[in-house]
């Protein structure tokens, strides 16, 4: 889909273009000398995701290890590094390190400007846009393409299941068999090799490998045995960080939300929109987080897939969705009441009704998610669509735990 938005409290907009110079010129409306900085910040952006990239595609070595495959990847990282010149080795060391709050001051003016760009820094993490680590996050965002487009997004034709049902026909294509309603109870370990699982009514599957898809605790905490494994292994692998941040607001709309500052033929009513200009109101919203509390002036990346994709509703009908940043586990401790689930829906619709003029009637159903319930639904531990928090001390050859990031 094509760009976005950012709303301002005094009505206006900041668009989103996949086309540079059309975002160039949205930027000097708000400021000449940002629309210039913006070619900078681009190279240097994309320079870094160049070099990331190949990395990503390619198993970490062990830098402990004198194994030929292992010098080998350390002899590719090392070319790799001494290909930079001094300003991009600079600029790769302080980019993996920096919050995304600084990383952007060194290259705009402008508030909201900065908040168009921080967010990518931020969504699906436990972190806020002044947090260590966060300039890194915004490469896995920017790493993406849609059909060759580097950067650009995309809804999946009659949603998210599709992605599903596309993988399983290609599965099923290969010879693969699919149950369902099967549950794991644990997996079967003979002479320290694993060589099937246990289903919860008892049953054994055997194979030549278990591969899980499962996230590192819920994997190694929860369906291996302790015995089974390491001890380093065990006490690495429960202070790997999987912080859950985030929560989801499915709503059903009985017609088109309006929203004045958009012209009613925007593209932005097939893109994604947000709310937060500043990087200060989403520190203000991290804030919340950390106290244990969802955010009264939460971050919404806010959609309606149902612009694009009509098969996603009933004729005339729209579905919005809203990820929404920040929400904890828990509430200061405590699980989650019906009056905390009320509480947080209302920061989402509150939010979209100071831009949207009777968007509140429109509204024909809504379904919370706060990130317990992500886990009991789909099993990402606590939430994290990550299945882990995206700082250095994780990544690489770190990923998950030191020693073990050779797979």
């Amino acid at each position: 889909y094509e760009g976005g938005a950012v709303f301002t409290r005094d009505g206006d907009y900041l668009a989103n273009y996949r086309d540079h110079d059309a975002h160039r010129r949205e930027f000097a409306r708000f400021s000449k000398r940002d629309a210039e900085a913006y070619d900078r910040y681009s190279r240097d952006v994309t320079r870094q995701c160049r070099f990331i990239q190949p990395l990503l595609m390619r198993t970490a070595p062990d830098p402990t290890s004198f194994r030929p495959r292992d010098l080998g990847e350390l002899l590719y990282l090392g070319k790799k590094f001494a290909g930079l010149s001094a300003e991009e080795m600079a600029l790769t060391l302080r980019f993996w390190t920096m919050s995304i709050s600084d990383f952007l001051d060194e290259y705009f003016e402008t508030e909201i400007i900065k908040a168009n760009f921080a967010l990518s820094g931020i969504i699906g993490t436990a972190l806020g846009p002044m947090s260590p680590g966060t300039a890194y996050v915004l490469l896995h965002h920017y790493m993406g393409e849609v059909d060759g487009s580097v950067g650009a997004w995309g809804y999946a034709r009659g949603g998210m299941g599709a992605v599903t049902r596309a993988l399983a026909a290609s599965f099923k294509a290969s010879g693969g068999t699919i149950r369902t309603g099967a549950e794991v109870d644990h997996v079967l370990i003979r002479n320290g090799k694993a060589k099937g699982v246990v289903l919860a009514g008892g049953e054994e599957i055997f194979g030549k490998l278990v591969i899980s898809n499962a996230d590192v605790k819920r994997t190694f905490l929860k369906l291996v045995e302790e015995k089974e494994l390491p001890e380093i292994f065990l006490r690495r692998v429960r202070n790997f960080k999987i912080r859950g941040s985030s929560g989801k607001v499915n709503i059903a709309l009985d017609s088109l939300p309006e929203f004045p500052a958009l012209p009613k033929d925007s593209p932005v009513y097939r893109a994604d929109m947000h709310f937060t200009d500043s990087i200060e109101r989403m520190e203000r919203a991290y804030d919340d987080w950390k106290a244990g509390r969802w955010s009264a002036d939460p971050f919404l990346d806010m959609m309606i897939p149902t612009t694009l994709d009509p098969t996603m509703a009933p004729p005339g009908k729209h579905f919005m969705s809203c990820f929404v940043q920040y929400a904890p586990p828990k509430i200061d401790g405590r699980d989650w009441t019906d009056a905390d689930h009320d509480g947080f829906a209302e920061s989402v619709i509150s939010q979209i009704a100071q831009y949207s003029p009777g968007f509140r009637d429109r509204i024909v159903h809504m379904e919370v998610r706060t990130p317990r319930e992500i886990e009991a639904e789909v099993g990402l531990t606590e939430g994290n669509i990550f299945q882990g928090d995206l700082t250095f001390d994780q990544l690489l050859f770190n990923r998950p735990v030191p020693g073990y990031a050779q797979y």
